[in-house]
Protein backbone atom coordinates (compact mmCIF):
# COMPACT_ATOMS: atom_id res chain seq x y z
CA UNK A 1 0.00 0.00 0.00
CA UNK A 2 1.21 3.34 -0.68
CA UNK A 3 -0.04 7.47 0.64
CA UNK A 4 -1.85 8.99 -1.57
CA UNK A 5 -0.53 12.30 -2.35
CA UNK A 6 -3.25 14.74 -0.58
CA UNK A 7 -2.43 12.54 3.03
CA UNK A 8 -5.80 11.61 2.73
CA UNK A 9 -5.12 8.13 3.96
CA UNK A 10 -3.61 4.25 1.87
CA UNK A 11 -4.17 3.64 -1.66
CA UNK A 12 -4.62 0.31 -2.77
CA UNK A 13 -3.20 -0.63 -6.07
CA UNK A 14 -4.25 -3.63 -8.18
CA UNK A 15 -7.66 -5.24 -7.25
CA UNK A 16 -9.25 -5.04 -3.47
CA UNK A 17 -11.85 -8.11 -4.55
CA UNK A 18 -11.66 -11.29 -6.56
CA UNK A 19 -15.41 -12.13 -7.45
CA UNK A 20 -14.82 -14.72 -9.63
CA UNK A 21 -13.07 -18.19 -8.64
CA UNK A 22 -9.93 -18.88 -9.79
CA UNK A 23 -7.05 -21.59 -8.95
CA UNK A 24 -8.61 -24.59 -7.66
CA UNK A 25 -11.81 -23.70 -7.69
CA UNK A 26 -12.14 -23.33 -11.51
CA UNK A 27 -10.70 -26.71 -11.82
CA UNK A 28 -13.70 -27.71 -9.22
CA UNK A 29 -16.32 -25.86 -11.62
CA UNK A 30 -14.89 -28.08 -14.37
CA UNK A 31 -15.01 -31.04 -12.95
CA UNK A 32 -18.39 -30.83 -11.39
CA UNK A 33 -19.50 -29.97 -15.06
CA UNK A 34 -17.78 -33.01 -16.44
CA UNK A 35 -18.89 -35.40 -13.35
CA UNK A 36 -22.30 -34.07 -13.15
CA UNK A 37 -22.41 -34.15 -17.42
CA UNK A 38 -21.08 -38.59 -16.88
CA UNK A 39 -23.74 -39.18 -14.26
CA UNK A 40 -26.55 -37.82 -17.17
CA UNK A 41 -25.81 -39.90 -19.53
CA UNK A 42 -25.51 -42.71 -17.40
CA UNK A 43 -28.70 -41.88 -15.87
CA UNK A 44 -29.97 -41.76 -19.36
CA UNK A 45 -28.41 -44.89 -20.33
CA UNK A 46 -30.08 -46.55 -17.35
CA UNK A 47 -33.06 -45.20 -18.18
CA UNK A 48 -33.63 -45.99 -21.45
CA UNK A 49 -32.27 -49.38 -20.37
CA UNK A 50 -30.04 -50.26 -23.20
CA UNK A 51 -27.92 -52.98 -23.55
CA UNK A 52 -24.50 -51.08 -21.78
CA UNK A 53 -25.85 -51.44 -18.23
CA UNK A 54 -25.42 -55.58 -17.60
CA UNK A 55 -26.04 -56.61 -13.66
CA UNK A 56 -24.89 -60.24 -13.11
CA UNK A 57 -25.16 -60.35 -10.34
CA UNK A 58 -27.76 -59.93 -6.87
CA UNK A 59 -25.88 -57.49 -4.30
CA UNK A 60 -27.38 -56.43 -1.06
CA UNK A 61 -28.26 -52.99 -2.02
CA UNK A 62 -29.86 -54.18 -5.12
CA UNK A 63 -32.54 -51.79 -7.31
CA UNK A 64 -33.65 -51.93 -10.83
CA UNK A 65 -31.46 -49.89 -13.30
CA UNK A 66 -34.20 -47.58 -13.76
CA UNK A 67 -34.70 -46.46 -10.66
CA UNK A 68 -30.65 -45.90 -10.55
CA UNK A 69 -31.01 -44.26 -13.71
CA UNK A 70 -33.38 -41.72 -12.58
CA UNK A 71 -30.85 -40.87 -9.32
CA UNK A 72 -27.90 -40.39 -11.13
CA UNK A 73 -29.85 -38.49 -14.13
CA UNK A 74 -31.70 -35.98 -11.79
CA UNK A 75 -28.23 -35.69 -9.42
CA UNK A 76 -25.97 -35.44 -12.29
CA UNK A 77 -28.18 -32.08 -13.48
CA UNK A 78 -27.67 -30.74 -9.55
CA UNK A 79 -23.76 -31.21 -9.93
CA UNK A 80 -23.54 -29.41 -13.17
CA UNK A 81 -25.53 -26.38 -11.59
CA UNK A 82 -23.59 -26.45 -8.93
CA UNK A 83 -20.19 -26.90 -10.88
CA UNK A 84 -21.67 -23.63 -12.53
CA UNK A 85 -22.35 -21.83 -9.46
CA UNK A 86 -18.89 -22.83 -8.13
CA UNK A 87 -17.11 -20.03 -10.75
CA UNK A 88 -18.81 -17.24 -8.48
CA UNK A 89 -16.40 -17.93 -6.30
CA UNK A 90 -18.69 -17.27 -3.32
CA UNK A 91 -18.04 -19.50 0.34
CA UNK A 92 -21.70 -21.00 -0.37
CA UNK A 93 -21.10 -21.89 -3.58
CA UNK A 94 -18.18 -23.83 -2.93
CA UNK A 95 -19.86 -25.50 0.23
CA UNK A 96 -22.81 -26.74 -2.32
CA UNK A 97 -19.70 -28.22 -4.12
CA UNK A 98 -18.61 -30.39 -1.66
CA UNK A 99 -21.82 -31.65 -0.50
CA UNK A 100 -23.15 -32.27 -4.14
CA UNK A 101 -19.76 -33.76 -4.69
CA UNK A 102 -20.36 -36.37 -1.20
CA UNK A 103 -23.57 -37.32 -2.88
CA UNK A 104 -22.11 -37.95 -6.65
CA UNK A 105 -19.54 -40.09 -4.46
CA UNK A 106 -22.40 -41.77 -2.46
CA UNK A 107 -24.39 -42.48 -5.31
CA UNK A 108 -21.47 -44.33 -7.59
CA UNK A 109 -20.62 -45.97 -4.38
CA UNK A 110 -23.93 -47.65 -4.51
CA UNK A 111 -23.68 -48.17 -8.31
CA UNK A 112 -20.34 -50.32 -8.15
CA UNK A 113 -22.36 -53.32 -8.85
CA UNK A 114 -23.86 -52.27 -12.15
CA UNK A 115 -21.02 -50.73 -14.22
CA UNK A 116 -17.52 -50.45 -11.75
CA UNK A 117 -15.06 -48.68 -14.18
CA UNK A 118 -17.01 -45.97 -14.32
CA UNK A 119 -18.24 -45.67 -11.29
CA UNK A 120 -14.86 -45.56 -10.20
CA UNK A 121 -13.45 -42.95 -12.02
CA UNK A 122 -16.59 -41.01 -10.87
CA UNK A 123 -15.85 -41.50 -7.36
CA UNK A 124 -12.22 -40.58 -8.06
CA UNK A 125 -13.52 -37.13 -9.83
CA UNK A 126 -15.30 -36.33 -6.81
CA UNK A 127 -12.61 -36.88 -4.61
CA UNK A 128 -9.95 -34.38 -6.17
CA UNK A 129 -13.58 -31.87 -6.66
CA UNK A 130 -13.97 -32.34 -2.76
CA UNK A 131 -9.89 -31.40 -2.40
CA UNK A 132 -10.17 -29.02 -4.69
CA UNK A 133 -12.74 -26.83 -3.08
CA UNK A 134 -11.25 -27.64 0.44
CA UNK A 135 -8.01 -26.36 -0.51
CA UNK A 136 -9.01 -23.44 -2.85
CA UNK A 137 -8.34 -20.30 -1.52
CA UNK A 138 -10.89 -17.53 -0.69
CA UNK A 139 -9.79 -14.41 -0.90
CA UNK A 140 -11.16 -11.45 1.02
CA UNK A 141 -11.11 -7.71 1.14
CA UNK A 142 -8.52 -6.60 3.94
Amino acid sequence: MASSATGAGPTVRGPQRYPHASGWTIFAGVMLISAGMMAVFQGAAAVRKDGLLIVTRSYVYSMNTEGWGWIHLILGIVVVVAGVAVFSGAFWARAVGVGVAVLGMLANFLWLPYYPLWAIVLIAIDALVIWALCVGKVVREA
